[in-house]
């Protein structure tokens, strides 16, 4: 590839993850080296993406602590922002090695709205990444500036979804 593109998924609708999944599957299936980073996602939690990713030869980076609005008043918040803002500095630092054909930044819109990432820092590492690096953006309420910096974004718009009438998440389905 010549440039790297942008890549952002978005919105309140299901499918997210599993685009960026596909996206990566694709990428490493034609041998690309792929670097997949998901925050708020514990390694000790059971996940068809994480599995099937390292089958694939994909490399997983996990931040391994939950979002606060699945921990309540039980969060330690400092802890949040030091395994975020940890695990975002050790992937730009990954990538900024070269090598990589595709990184996934997966819930890194959360971790921007959350206010553990500045937008400013993700602009800026797209600015100086290596120029033939793809970058994808995940999660909800993508911010403007990121938005309008993006190649590609699609918006996940949700009609109906179970989760709206009890139903829980489920094994191979949502996670």
């Amino acid at each position: 590839m010549e440039r790297g593109l942008v890549h952002i998924y978005t919105g309140e609708g299901k499918g997210k993850t599993t685009a960026a999944v596909g996206l990566a599957t694709r990428a490493a299936g034609q041998g690309l080296k792929v670097l997949f980073i998901q925050f708020f996602k514990e390694e000790k939690a059971s996940s068809g993406e994480k599995e099937g990713l390292r089958r694939l030869g994909v490399e997983l980076v996990r931040s391994d602590v939950r979002h606060p609005m699945f921990t309540g008043n039980n969060t330690d918040l400092r802890a949040v922002k030091a395994s975020v803002v940890g695990t975002y500095e050790a992937a730009k630092e990954k990538l900024s090695k070269g090598g990589y054909g595709l990184a996934v930044f997966d819930e890194i819109m959360s971790a921007v709205n959350g206010g553990w990432i500045g937008a400013d820092d993700v602009l800026g590492f797209l600015d100086s990444r290596p120029a033939s690096l793809e970058v994808v953006l995940t999660g909800r309420n993508a911010p403007l500036e990121l938005v309008k910096a993006a190649d590609y974004v699609t918006e996940m718009l949700k009609i109906k979804h179970p989760f709206d009438r009890g139903v829980q998440a489920r094994k191979g389905i949502e996670f």
